[in-house]
């Protein structure tokens, strides 16, 4: 069983896409260097949500990318390419979903059958 820390459905904690953990607690949870998490930003791996005062604040989603962003790395994968790996990932599941709803609307089309 997962720990409750780590369990995205728990109620108490923040939606995936909410903006809530700061720099140095986000580059820690990743296990990187803040400096190395402003690198990712500045050549547009990662956009966190800032907070009215400028703060960035990173969301469970960014910290989901900052982990493949990690994994790439760690295999030597270069920056550029990182980014041109998440961008295909991006387009390849909006089209599964696209696909999906596709295949929904065909099945549904033809009786269910």
């Amino acid at each position: 069983m997962p720990h409750p820390e780590t369990t995205p459905q728990e109620p108490h904690l923040p939606a995936g896409s909410r903006g809530v953990y700061s720099i140095s607690v986000a580059a820690e949870l990743a296990g990187i260097s803040v400096q190395t998490l402003r690198l990712y930003e500045q050549h547009g791996l990662l956009t966190p949500a800032r907070s009215p005062g400028g703060t960035r604040r990173y969301s469970g989603d960014d910290l989901a990318v900052l982990q493949r962003i990690t994994a790439l790395a760690d295999e030597g994968v270069n920056l550029s390419a990182i980014a041109r790996i998440l961008e295909l990932e991006d387009t390849n599941t909006d089209l599964r979903a696209h696909n999906d709803r596709l295949e929904e609307d065909n099945q549904r089309l033809r009786g269910g059958n």
